[in-house]
C-alpha cells in the first residue's frame, strides 16, 4: 500500500508541474521568434587589412541584370567600410574604381591575384562575390515571383606567402520572397530583385563580422 501511495504521489506531482513547464516552454518560445541572437564572424582576417570587392556574375546574369553587379560590390564594399562592422586602417578601393577595372580588364579573373591586387592599388584582401544563379522566377513560370540567388564569398590574401591560394570561401543561397504564390503582376518586379539582392549582401558581409541574427531566420 506504501508502494502505490508513494507512486500515485508522484504522478500527481508530475500532472501538477506540466502546466507551468508548458507556459514556460511557450515563453520561451515566443521570446525567440521575436528576438535575436549574436551570431560571431567566420572570417576575421580582414580587419586593419585594405581591401577591394569584386563582384562575378556570368553574362546571362548580367544582360537580364543589368545593375546587379555593381549594386551588389557597393553595398558590400559599403559594409565591409563601416568602421563599427569591420575596422579596417588599411581603407578599400571605391566600386566605381573597381568595376571599372573589370570593364577595362576583361581578362581579370585569370590573372594571378596578386597581380589583380596590384592593378588595385596594392589592397591586402580581395573579396570574390561569385554569382552562380540569380533568378526572379522559378524556369518556365513567369507568372508568379519566386526569387533564388546561389554564391560564393571567397577571400584572397594576397599579401601572403600564397596569395592565389583561397584563404576562406562559403557557398550560400537565398530565396525571396518566402512563400509561392506572389502573382507576377502584384509586385513591381525592383521590389523582389532589391529585396533579394539584400539578402546576398547581408549573408556575404555578415561573414566578417558579428552581428545579430533572428532565433528563427527567413534566409
Amino acid at each position: 500500500m506504501l508502494i502505490r501511495a508513494l507512486c500515485l504521489l508522484c504522478l500527481l506531482l508530475t500532472i501538477a508541474t506540466l502546466p507551468g513547464c508548458a507556459l514556460a516552454g511557450a515563453m520561451a518560445e515566443s521570446y525567440q521568434r521575436t528576438s535575436t541572437k549574436p551570431v560571431l564572424a567566420e572570417y576575421t582576417g580582414l580587419e586593419g587589412k585594405s581591401f577591394a570587392v569584386v563582384v562575378s556574375a556570368d553574362r546571362g546574369i548580367q544582360a537580364e541584370h543589368q545593375q546587379l553587379v555593381e549594386y551588389l560590390a557597393s553595398r558590400l564594399t559599403e559594409r565591409l567600410s563601416g568602421p563599427a562592422n569591420v575596422p579596417t586602417a588599411g581603407g578599400f578601393v571605391p566600386t566605381q574604381q573597381v568595376t571599372q577595372y573589370q570593364y577595362r580588364t576583361p581578362t581579370w579573373a585569370a590573372k594571378p591575384m596578386d597581380e589583380v591586387g596590384k592593378d588595385l592599388g596594392g589592397v591586402q584582401r580581395i573579396v570574390l562575390l561569385e554569382l552562380t544563379e540569380y533568378r526572379l522566377n522559378e524556369p518556365g513560370n513567369q507568372y508568379e515571383w519566386l526569387g533564388s540567388a546561389t554564391f560564393s564569398t571567397t577571400v584572397f590574401e594576397v599579401d601572403g606567402a600564397s596569395p592565389d591560394e583561397v584563404a576562406f570561401t562559403k557557398i550560400q543561397t537565398v530565396d525571396f520572397p518566402d512563400q509561392k504564390g506572389v502573382a507576377a503582376d502584384t509586385v513591381d518586379r525592383r521590389v523582389i530583385t532589391t529585396a533579394l539582392a539584400n539578402r546576398v549582401v547581408d549573408r556575404s558581409s555578415w561573414l566578417f563580422y558579428k552581428h545579430e541574427e533572428p532565433y528563427y531566420p527567413d534566409y
